[in-house]
Formats: C-alpha cells, structure tokens, sequence
C-alpha cells in the first residue's frame, strides 16, 4: 500500500493551525502562586491540557487526564505500545516580543508565538500524523499512547506524577517530538547544583539585592542589583562598559541614596547558553570594580569572574569531554541575593556527558568562597540508544525517504520526554539549518517546515505500529 502522506497533510493544513492557533493562545507557562491540588502547576498548563484532551476527544479518541498532572489518549489494538511524549508547558514569555506572545501571528511564512516550536507546534505536527492514520483506517498491530505533560520545563514532575498513578505499564518503545531532525538518540546528563553565600555585606559599596533569571534552564536575559554607597561615576561607567560588550542598560535612582543598576543582554536555552548573552554575569562583572566586601564581594567576583562566558565550566575546573557525548555545558541560570537574607543562591545548570556526575561537579563547586553547595532533587542521567535499534532505525530510514537528507545520530544538551523510556528517543520538528528561537523572544516555526514534519510524523508512526 502506497500512501503519499505529504498530500494528506495538505488537505488538512488550516485544520491543523486551527488546533495550533487554539493552544498557543493559552498562557500555559508554570505559576506556583496560583497553584493547588487542581492546578499542581498553576492554571496555565491545566487549561492547555485540556483544550489538547477536548481536540483528541473531539476526534473520536477515548482520553484520560491524570489530576491535572498529564494526560494522555489511545489509538489501535496489540500487545506492544508506541509511547509518544510531549508538552503543554512553556517557559516565561520574558520581554523583547515584537508581537504578543500569545496571539500566535504569521509573518512571511513564519509562525510567532511562544510554544510555536516547544512544543506546541511539533505536538500538533506529531498529532496529525496519527490523525491521518486513523482517518485512514490503515492497518496497524500495535498500540499508540500519545502523552502530553504539564510540567517539562521545569523539574518533570508532571511525569513522575503520571507514571506512578496513571495505572498502565510504560510504553514499550517511543519518541518525543519536541526537538531536532534527523534524530535525538542521545541526551547528556542535566543537573542544577546551588551555590549559597551568606548575607554579610560591607565595604564602601553595597549590594542590597541582586535579581536576575527566571529558570534555571534559560539564559538570564537581564538582571538589577540595588546598590549604594561610594561608587563614583557609577553611570558613565555603566555607559562605557554596556558599549564594550555591546549590552543595553537601564538605571534609577531610588530613595535613601539607592541605585537599581539593569544590564540587559539575550536569553536563550540554557542547553545552548553560548547562543545567549548571561545579563546576570555581565551586570556581576560590571560591579567587581567596586569596593564591595564579605559576602556581597564573594558573590559577584564569583558570578561575574568566575561565571562569565565560562559555558564548559573551565573557569570551575568542572570541564569534562566524552569522546560520543561531548562536552559538559554549563548554564548560570538564575541569581538571588537580599543582604537581608542569611541564604542567596546562584543556580548552575549542567548538561553533562557520561563519565562524569553531579558529585564530582559539586566536590569541585565546593572551593569556590560558598558557605554550601545543594543539588536539585531532579537528575536525569545520560541517556543513549544505539543506532542498531530497530526504532532508530525506522525513524532514520522515513526521515532519509521524505527528505532526500541522510540520516546521521546526534547527542544533545537538553533533555526531553524522549528519555522517560529506555527505548526512547528524540525525533522532530525541527530541521537542519533551522533557526533556534526556544526559551527566545519573538519564538517562531517555519509553516511549511510544521507541515513537512507532519507528513514524516504520519509516516514514521505507521512504518512503527502497522
């Protein structure tokens, strides 16, 4: 049986940016001020898990929502089980936006709009790949269960919850789409480590507080501190140093001879922090030449010498380079220091390779001039499927049919759905030579590249379950 699964997905285009459209204008980003036992993660990821359930169910598929945690909905009959993981939650919005983040726009064969491409955009590709099989009839002898979660940019909560009360055995093999073309077989190991200063402050300068970032695994877009005391020409200093490193910043002075000092640089994923310009670093940096002292001086010295532009971790002495996994990456993600605290932080997250792990990270971590260093209760460890599995296999062989490209593994930095399963991997959307806006202002899919990724998802789950 031949079927062109390039000419159903055409029929079904506006089809398909309807259902898209009615997702991306749901502010599903995680808010634990509003969270509680109906909304775990806030109201956001609880209303976009919904609408995905109510199209699925509109479709005909039986659908189960596990507390508001995840959800998932079944296709087919048979004793094996192709998972397929995705995600309804997105990171912060942020600022920079040329268009509302929220009102999904098309502008010149683009797509803006938070969640266009993680992971609303690839969800709906991957869902209308299944779509056209079921509208189809065509033959299958194994299962699907297509999962969404609510919680994926943060700590995985939501699949943890998922597993342990949704009552079914896991999926036997899988993928999810919610990264790269031609493959994801691989995904370094990902841990936050703490670093805690104490609050003493002195000196002739002094930090009152300093803020920036807003998840661990994005780049700081911007950062302020509150400062006072003897700072001479503090902003033509600013000035002079934001046009050195090509940085924009902002300033106020407050009551009580206080200044809030803004550097403003360029978020980005925190797998990929060299895309990104860290503003908590440069803004850190930029004090370094003042007279601060204690443990206001150990905390900017260390996020603004020892951190800056340190994205392998050199300058910690944590660089690690595996010969399959490559390099350990790091990424200083978020920023809290109040001299009225007795406990700031400056949170690391790293994307390691296997032959290293988070205690020798932290027995390193621990010389730098902290009181202590804490890990995040969250770990993935590195995951790998070798390119002889027959899943690899299958995914590489209709990727090589339907675009004419070879296929070739690849190991990353982030970590997606795709390593919940043993047999799992990571398969689309997007494709060679795209253009990263994830974790981004102004986030965009190519229209044509979700429609090319729609017709390889129908294809690859039919070439796995029939």
């Amino acid at each position: 049986m031949t079927i062109d699964f390039k000419a159903e997905v055409e029929q079904r285009r506006e089809a398909l940016l309807a259902d898209l459209f009615s997702l991306l204008e749901i502010n599903s980003e995680r808010d634990d001020t509003k969270a509680d036992k109906e909304h775990p993660f806030g109201p956001g990821p609880v209303k976009a898990l919904e609408k995905f359930l109510e199209l699925a169910a509109r479709d005909g598929y039986s659908t189960k929502n596990v507390d508001n945690y995840a959800g998932h909905f079944e296709y087919g009959e048979g004793a094996e089980v192709l998972g397929i993981f995705a995600h309804m939650d997105v990171v912060p919005a942020g600022s920079g936006w040329d268009t509302d983040p929220y009102m999904p726009t098309l502008k010149d064969g683009k797509l803006f709009a938070r969640g266009a491409s993680d992971d609303k955009g690839p969800t709906m590709a991957c869902y209308y790949g299944l779509k056209i099989i079921k509208e189809l009839g065509l033959p299958t002898s194994k299962k699907v269960r297509f999962v969404v979660g609510t919680d994926e940019e943060s700590g995985w909560a939501d699949m943890d919850y998922y597993f342990k009360h949704v009552g079914l055995p896991e999926p036997d093999f899988g993928f999810s789409p919610d990264a790269e073309f031609p493959i994801i077989n691989g995904e370094k190991g990902n841990i936050t480590e703490y670093l805690h200063f104490a609050g003493e402050n002195s000196g002739a300068a002094r930090l009152h507080s300093f803020t920036g970032g807003l998840r661990e695994n994005m780049v700081p877009e911007s950062a302020t501190a509150v400062v006072s005391g003897n700072m001479p020409n503090l902003v033509d200093k600013l000035d002079e140093f934001a046009k050195e490193h090509g940085l924009r910043f902002e300033y106020q002075e407050l009551s009580n001879g206080q200044m809030a000092v803004t550097i403003i640089g360029k978020s980005a994923h925190g797998a990929s922090p060299q895309s990104g310009v860290n503003g908590a670093t440069y803004l850190a940096n930029f004090l370094t030449q003042f007279d601060f002292a204690g443990s206001a001086k150990d905390y900017l010295v260390t996020a603004g010498n020892v951190l800056l532009e340190d994205h392998e971790g050199k300058a910690l002495k944590v660089d690690y380079v595996d010969e399959k996994m490559g390099a350990l990456s790091m990424n200083a993600g978020v920023f809290r220091f109040d001299e009225t605290s007795d406990d700031n932080t400056i949170a690391l997250n790293f994307r390691y390779p296997q032959g290293t792990n988070p205690e020798v990270i932290k027995s390193k971590l621990e010389n730098l001039p902290v009181e202590n260093v804490t890990l995040s209760e969250h770990e993935h460890v590195p995951h790998y499927v070798p390119m002889e599995d027959l899943l690899v296999k299958t995914l590489l062989d209709v990727y090589e049919k339907q675009t004419g490209l070879k296929g070739h593994e690849q190991i990353i930095g982030g970590g997606t759905f795709g390593r919940l399963l043993k047999r799992g991997v990571a398969y689309g959307a997007m494709f060679p030579g795209y253009t990263d806006t994830m974790h981004q202002a102004n986030e965009f899919i190519e229209v044509e590249d979700l429609f090319r990724a729609a017709a390889i998802y129908a294809e690859a789950i039919y070439e796995l379950i029939k």
